[in-house]
């Protein structure tokens, strides 16, 4: 018996948390934190300690599986799998051509740097614009804010925690995501440093969410961020707390973003918020007043307007003087050109195509998921007729999975990469065993264009994939050599030119990073600079990661924005637009309740439900009701609800608490396990899905960035009686 151990990083969230790796012959046995790693000092949450559970699943996929006629699965050879899918694919294209095959890439495949950019480079080079991704369900309208205001999707502001004074926290829960879209694993302990040095931590939310309970909370009704921001920009103009000379020296449409909020002083706003008006004006002087930085994640991004929300809330830190500055909101400055590599390759992109149904704008060259049944069901050119599923589980994590199962089953091929044969490969013809992180080499691309303080790690394989287990852009890039053309990236001329001069060498995921740190700030210049590093030192000489800057950089503005006049964009027609459209909701009373979702400190997604270890503390499948709500509707603490929407319904207990304001209820997504996938855990665990109860129409989803709405969905509330018929469902 052989142990070892060996530094590595996680990649299940966006922190990318330091962690030391116990290996048995050849087995991953343990993980613990890191005390050493620059950036999380020794922190690891218990999804990342647990990841073992995953590697050595007994219900993971090891083998490619093929479905048969009943349903089920049998194994069968690399060369069959291939063989017949590009078979499939050729007989597809032939007649429908390249844009009739899609692909959807699921979270865990951003924290890869080479399975989601393969698979991009094989859409691509089908000429397809059939790419989805978790992102409309995440991001999406965040990165489509960016492209109007900066013009580009990647350049998202992330807090400068070190030097803030007082943070504020608008629909996000650090202390249990520990960061999202902003790569900073000690993000709770920085927070309880703000405090600390004598600052403020506010958290705007409907729930006391775990962070909310550390700190102060705010409450304000569920969607209703829109109405504060815009009453904090009529407060910063109002009270002359804006520098007018900077602010048209950086920016156009500074004018036009005064007239937006003209109509919204606090006092107007306060029925729409439930934030007392004197509040407000507070909280906008705090923010021009010190070194202060808005921040929103999810909550921001989710309601019925998210990119008017997150060109709101990027309007307050430039308005208040935080955007680009010491303790505000402030941009990455990586060292390493991955930035200018997605900007200048045209991955970056916005609006430079439009659905088929729906006619949304693309952001990031993707279209909403929401709309995958209909792309699948509606007949004409570009129907999808061939799908791959990577890493991904949308019959559960997108709106309608319903009716995206029946869709799934219309296809003439359908292909699964994933560890686990889950509710959405179950309908696939076949299941391509992937990698799990731990089996690859790997550099968190991703996070470092969110980190307020830059640090670079890269980690080379810790233990060998088992089985017949083989890399996902392996796969892809033999697909596509089968199919003739060739699966990759689209690169910047500066860098293709390098990767030229690489020729006798295959431009593999690890060939391109080794270029990318190369020429870093850090890198070794090809030999140039004698102290530089290349993929493997880095590895191998910086274990801990390697700490790029001490702080915050500012100053980046300019070098971010790709706008040709260098100046933030505020004059955007689209968003005068979405103001009307926030103004022209009206409440229906079948429905009077809002629901939101919520985060699990033991939960990722969908895909962490199989592990004994995250489940040893059982999750509580309940909607969580205020106290008021509950007696109104003679709701019971433990007793069975019925949630009922205008497109569907679920039944799920009751948790009576007040950590939630009335007139909002709060159910966590990611579960509505039904036994259909081959995970005996998950499916003992069960839970519903919170999606069942969204809307999949085009006209209830942003138009500006194709978002799901997800948060402040109207619902109504019924205590479930045996034998009892249920309510009227409304048609639609």
């Amino acid at each position: 018996m052989t142990t070892r151990e060996q530094t590595t990083f996680c990649r299940i969230c966006e922190p990318y948390c330091g962690l030391i790796a116990t290996v048995e012959d050849d087995r991953l046995i343990g993980l613990r934190p890191d005390p050493d790693h620059v950036a999380s000092r020794g922190f690891a949450c218990a999804k990342g300690l647990a990841y073992p559970g995953v590697q050595n699943d007994p219900d993971r996929v090891l083998h490619p599986l093929k479905r048969q006629p009943d349903g089920s699965f049998a194994r069968v050879s690399w060369d069959e799998a291939i063989g017949d899918i590009v078979s499939r694919l050729k007989r597809i294209i032939a007649v429908h051509g390249g844009e009739s095959v899609a692909w959807y890439n699921g979270n865990p495949s951003a924290g890869s740097y080479s399975h989601s950019m393969w698979a991009l480079g094989l859409i691509g080079a089908l000429g397809s614009k059939h790419s989805y991704g978790a992102g409309s369900q995440d991001t999406n309208s965040r990165w489509a804010a960016s492209a109007l205001l900066y013009g580009t999707c990647p350049a998202v502001p992330v807090p400068d925690l070190d030097r803030t004074e007082m943070a504020l926290i608008i629909g996000a829960n650090p202390v249990v995501s520990h960061g999202s879209l902003a790569t900073i694993p000690t993000f709770a302990e920085k927070l309880h440093a703000v405090v600390g040095k004598g600052g403020r931590v506010v958290v705007v939310d409907p729930r006391r969410t775990e962070t909310a309970q550390e700190f102060e909370w705010l409450p304000i009704a569920s969607d209703a961020d829109a109405y504060l921001l815009l009453s904090l920009i009529h407060v910063l103009f109002a009270e002359n707390l804006v520098d007018r000379e900077r602010a048209d020296a950086q920016a156009s449409g500074v004018d036009g973003l005064e007239q937006l909020a003209a109509a919204f002083p606090p006092a107007s706003t306060e029925a729409q918020t439930g934030i007392p008006a004197e509040r407000v004006h507070r909280l906008a002087r705090d923010l021009a007043t010190k070194r202060s930085v808005a921040y929103g994640r999810l909550g921001t991004c989710l309601g019925a307007t998210p990119t008017l929300v997150n060109y709101l809330l990027d309007s307050v830190n430039f308005l208040a003087g935080n955007l680009d500055a010491a303790g505000g909101a402030v941009f990455s400055s990586p060292g390493i050109p991955i930035r200018e590599m997605l900007a200048q390759s045209g991955t970056a992109t916005y609006d430079t195509w439009r659905s088929r149904v729906g006619g949304f704008p693309e952001v990031m060259g993707m279209a909403p998921a929401a709309i995958m049944a209909a792309e699948i069901r509606t007949p004409g050119p570009g129907q999808i007729r061939a799908m791959f599923v990577s890493a991904g589980n949308p019959v559960v994590s997108t709106p309608g999975g319903d009716r995206l199962e029946d869709a799934l089953d219309e296809l003439d091929l359908m292909v699964s990469f994933d560890l686990y044969v889950n509710e959405t490969g179950a309908h696939a013809d076949y299941i391509l065993p992937g990698a799990a992180m731990y089996e690859r080499d790997d550099f968190p691309y991703f996070g470092t264009m969110h980190m307020a303080v830059p640090w670079a790690q890269a980690t080379l394989p810790v233990v060998p994939t088992p089985g017949e287990v083989r890399p996902e852009w392996e796969v892809i890039d033999s697909i596509a050599r089968a199919l003739g053309t060739r699966a990759l990236p689209t690169l910047p001329a500066r860098i293709a030119a390098r990767a030229a001069d690489f020729a006798r060498r295959p431009l593999t995921p690890h060939t391109l990073f080794d270029l990318l740190i190369r020429i870093s700030s850090y890198g070794d210049l090809f030999g140039l600079r004698r102290r530089g590093y290349n993929f493997r030192s880095l590895a191998e000489k910086a274990p801990h990661g390697l700490a790029v800057r001490d702080h915050a950089a500012t100053g980046q503005l300019r070098k971010v924005i790709t706008h040709r006049d260098k100046k933030i964009h505020f004059d955007q027609p689209a968003m005068r637009r979405e103001v009307q459209r926030l103004t022209a909701r009206t409440e229906d009373p079948a429905f009077p309740l809002r629901l939101i979702g919520m985060r699990e400190p033991r939960s990722e997604n969908s895909w962490l439900h199989n592990v004994p270890r995250l489940r040893a503390a059982r999750p509580r499948h309940a909607v969580r009701m205020h106290p008021g709500d509950a007696e109104t509707l003679g709701i019971v603490n433990g007793g069975p609800v019925r949630l009922v929407s205008l497109w569907g319904s679920i039944e799920i207990p009751a948790l009576i608490t007040d950590d939630i304001k009335p007139g909002v209820v709060a159910v966590p997504h990611g579960w509505g396990h039904r036994g259909r996938g081959q995970w005996s855990i998950a499916n003992h665990e069960g839970g519903v899905s919170i999606n069942d109860l969204m809307s999949t129409e085009p006209e209830n989803l942003d138009p500006l960035s194709g978002m799901s709405h997800l948060n402040g969905v109207r619902v109504r509330a019924e205590a479930v009686v045996p034998n009892a018929a249920p309510g009227p469902t409304a048609v639609v």
